[in-house]
């Protein structure tokens, strides 16, 4: 190859190689602004390992996890043992949290998707209190409007990182555990009233029932049975086996008011190994009942919950809680 042909060769790459460059910056001019962060992580370098609290804020209320020796609880409920799965599960989703839009906004948008003090803000933080991730988790995002955006599973969420205020992220997770209701964060677990060898139910109006029996596969009696008075069996093993499916809703604050548990149904369960359960149902909250509990029990699970007011469904205590005429076999004698 001559000179003339090596100097033609160089002009033609020197002018491809503009041309390139040329393309890349109008590329670069016409893609949205944020397009570089499509996909990417909202928090690159956080790990699992390293949380060791939640707090969660909402206009009016606040929720705290945190992890302790004994596992995660829940602050705001006495530290009341945390569902771990759930616990986990969020924690696992923050991590995994991916930009799907970005949108640049200013104080009326993030007013409009609830962005600012009307979102909820969550905060994931180490062992030694310091900040490893925050957000502010606002409207719900659909592809498609829907009727009831209530109701309707939503497509994502918007987001915002508060250090970064004039830009909205729209993830794909529609983070609905970020809530600080605490009924979505408590461990469930009920205690377990199993083999009752006796069942008693007195009213504040002084009605009363109390059935018994000899053996796990001994027919039920009820105590003082009056003429003409037939008890259902399978209503009173009804009465006494729910109480060992019982599991929690809630757990009510400490102090909580009005809870009826001054004026109560009382229940007093004995089982045939000896252990007494002492409970005493008050008023009804949305579809739960408040609930104390005492017990001889030496179980920790049982333990720990008599220390807690607790909610418990209403659907779970209905079969016990029946009026003693609710008890007799059809067309018997249902006098008080």
């Amino acid at each position: 190859m001559n000179a003339r042909s090596v100097a033609i060769l160089v002009v033609l790459l020197a002018v491809l190689g503009g041309g390139a460059l040329l393309y890349q910056r109008q590329e670069a001019e016409r893609r949205p602004a944020g397009s570089a962060a499509l996909g990417q992580k909202l928090f690159k370098d956080l790990k699992a390992a390293d949380v060791a609290s939640i707090r969660i804020v909402e206009p009016k209320a606040a929720l705290t996890l945190q992890r302790k020796d004994q596992g995660w609880v829940v602050v705001e409920r006495e530290d009341f043992p945390a569902d771990l799965a759930a616990v986990r599960e969020f924690v696992l989703k923050t991590i995994e949290l991916k930009v799907g839009q970005t949108d640049p906004i200013g104080e009326k948008d993030r007013a409009r998707l609830n962005l600012d003090a009307s979102g909820t803000r969550v905060q994931l933080a180490g062992a030694d209190g310091k900040p490893l991730a925050e957000l502010i988790v606002g409207r719900k995002y659909f592809k498609r409007e829907p009727e009831d955006a209530q109701k309707a599973p939503a497509d994502g969420r918007f987001v915002l990182l508060p250090a970064q205020p004039q830009t909205a992220y729209v993830v794909s997770d529609p983070l609905a555990r970020a809530s600080a209701a605490s009924a979505g964060w408590i461990d469930h677990a009920g205690f377990k009233v199993e083999k009752v060898r006796a069942l008693e139910v007195r009213y504040p109006d002084n009605g009363s029932w109390r059935i018994e029996r000899s053996g796990d596969n001994a027919d039920w009696r009820l105590d003082s049975a009056r003429p003409g008075e037939k008890l259902d069996p399978g209503k009173a093993n009804a009465a006494s086996y729910t109480l060992s499916l019982l599991t929690l809703a809630d757990v009510a604050p400490k102090g909580a008011a009005d809870t009826g548990l001054d004026k109560p149904v009382r229940i007093e369960a004995t089982t045939l190994a000896g252990v007494t359960y002492s409970l005493r149902v008050g008023k009804q909250a949305g579809d739960n009942y408040y609930v104390a509990m005492e017990t001889s029990s030496a179980e920790p699970r049982e333990r720990l919950l008599a220390r807690h007011v607790l909610l418990v469904p209403q659907a779970k205590l209905e079969d016990t809680l029946k009026r003693r005429d609710e008890l007799l076999a059809k067309n018997q004698d249902t006098k008080k």
